[in-house]
């Protein structure tokens, strides 16, 4: 789980800082906190205006999300690979 592995990590880091134990379970739930306002859709804040996340963006259009699409920059594009000796070769038969 995710969450998890970074509950453990932010532990660890915590508890090398040296600070007395509730004070590392605040640190803790703090960064779990941002970790998923950073990584949920809802939590995330608005392009266009930073100060406002997509959740109170919904909320002031009375949308609701019903679904979703991840897209990563350049997928679907296929780089066309030639290769120069072929490409060379088929230049000196014709």
């Amino acid at each position: 789980d995710i969450i998890a592995k970074e509950k453990e990590i932010y532990t660890a880091q915590a508890a090398d800082s040296g600070k007395p134990e509730n004070i590392i379970e605040k640190m803790v739930t703090g960064r779990l906190n941002k970790f998923l306002r950073e990584i949920t859709l809802i939590g995330q804040p608005f392009v266009k205006d930073p100060d406002k996340t997509i959740e109170k963006l919904l909320q002031e259009a009375g949308a609701t999300v019903a679904g979703f699409e991840r897209f990563e920059v350049g997928e679907g594009i296929e780089k066309k690979s030639d290769n120069f000796v072929d490409e060379v070769m088929q230049q000196v038969q014709k």
